[in-house]
């Protein structure tokens, strides 16, 4: 029996990809196998030795110490792409709200005062401070080319838009969705100079930090819409406030108020909503949990943060064993000629390293016994050792 802790409230379509007579899930368990969360920020919370793996039902990490977790053999899963057209769609909404004065016009028409005629009549006298442009003809620049990315960017092009993205990190499956008018650019510095608005989705990370700053805000055509919807402190604030009161930048709308930002008459800000549907809540649970099952259940990888992506058929001779280690020299080397003194044939093997991690999935003809693993756990840069049955 597997057990589950659950940090945050877990969609019951994600939980049930669990079965019962398998997994105990619970809030509140003791030495649990895995560990399931949403946005519960899990820094300083000491981990038991049992966890062997931390689900996120979402994409960012940022609330997991994935080093310290890489560090004791824990492998952190997230759910890539699952809230993907859930943020696609809020940041075409925040498109519109940019380009059209949307917000501002709102706000106007909220604090009319008078007669049904005398609300036309201020309307009518104050509309003309709400114009606003359209999209067809115009550019989008997509920092960030990975699951939401693309789509915005695809969506973008489907609206009429020029569309020029920037991914120095982009995969071959995600350049193939790309929608073929989708230009390239070589630098932030090319996308910020060729666009009359901007689109932001990279992972906050110390490189990542005030992405958008005062002089790339300066390369921007003027009147642009600025749109975050990835991670707080990707965008400087402070230099897009400055850009707004200069009339440089036209509008920031974005998903992550500050005190500078929340009350500016040219910012539209929200509430972390950009994954905030059932359906992406769903579907980022439903990942997470299947990946959960599959590396409990057989030792396999899929969308891991820290740990290289491994999948291994099962073979039908005996157990299967994991290691996961240093990434050091010799120690498959090692891990074969254990096996092999102890009397145990691999019928597959599997090795991939990570970083400075490595994880090797082995199926052997027969059963691995405790003094194996004791034997392969005391060897210098082994972080775990797991026998699957």
């Amino acid at each position: 029996m597997f057990k589950i802790l659950t940090l945050n409230n877990i969609s019951a379509k994600g939980l049930d990809r669990l079965p019962r007579d398998q997994y105990e899930v619970a809030s509140e368990i003791g030495h649990p196998d895995a560990i399931m969360l949403r946005s519960h920020k899990m820094h300083g919370m000491s981990l038991p030795e049992t966890v062997l793996a931390i689900g996120r039902a979402g994409a960012g990490v940022n609330n997991i110490p994935v080093e310290a977790c890489s560090g004791q053999g824990i492998v952190v899963f997230n759910a890539p792409g699952a809230n993907a057209n859930a943020v696609k769609e809020l940041v075409l909404a925040g498109l519109l709200l940019g380009m059209r004065n949307l917000a501002q016009g709102w706000d106007f028409a909220r604090k009319l005062d008078g007669d049904d005629a005398e609300i036309n009549r201020q309307v009518e006298a104050g509309k003309k401070h709400f114009v606003g442009g359209e999209l067809p003809g115009r550019t989008l620049g997509v920092i960030g080319l990975g699951a939401i990315g693309v789509k915005v960017a695809n969506a973008a092009r489907a609206l009429g838009m020029n569309v020029v993205g920037f991914d120095p990190g982009i995969t071959v499956n995600r350049a193939w969705e790309l929608e073929s008018g989708v230009r390239q650019a070589h630098s932030i510095e090319e996308v910020v100079s060729r666009s009359d608005a901007i689109s932001l989705h990279v992972p906050f990370t110390d490189s990542t930090a005030n992405t958008i700053n005062a002089a790339r805000l300066k390369l921007m055509r003027p009147g642009g819409v600025l749109l975050n919807f990835s991670r707080a402190g990707i965008v400087d604030d402070a230099a897009v406030i400055e850009a707004l009161d200069a009339g440089h930048l036209s509008a920031y709308i974005n998903d992550f108020p500050t005190n500078l930002t929340r009350r500016h008459p040219r910012c539209v800000t929200l509430p972390h909503l950009g994954a905030s549907t059932v359906e992406a809540e769903e579907n980022c649970a439903v990942m997470v949990a299947d990946q959960l099952r599959d590396y409990l259940e057989n030792g396999n990888i899929r969308n891991s943060v820290n740990f290289p992506e491994i999948s291994m058929p099962r073979g039908d001779k005996g157990d299967r064993i994991s290691v996961i280690n240093a990434n050091v020299p010799n120690m498959l080397g090692q891990i074969s000629t254990t096996l092999a003194n102890a009397g145990l044939n691999i019928d597959d093997m599997y090795n991939k390293s990570r970083g400075d991690v490595a994880y090797t999935l082995v199926d052997v003809e027969g059963t691995i016994g405790d003094a194996v693993v004791a034997r392969l756990a005391a060897m210098e840069g082994v972080l775990r050792v797991r026998v699957i049955r």
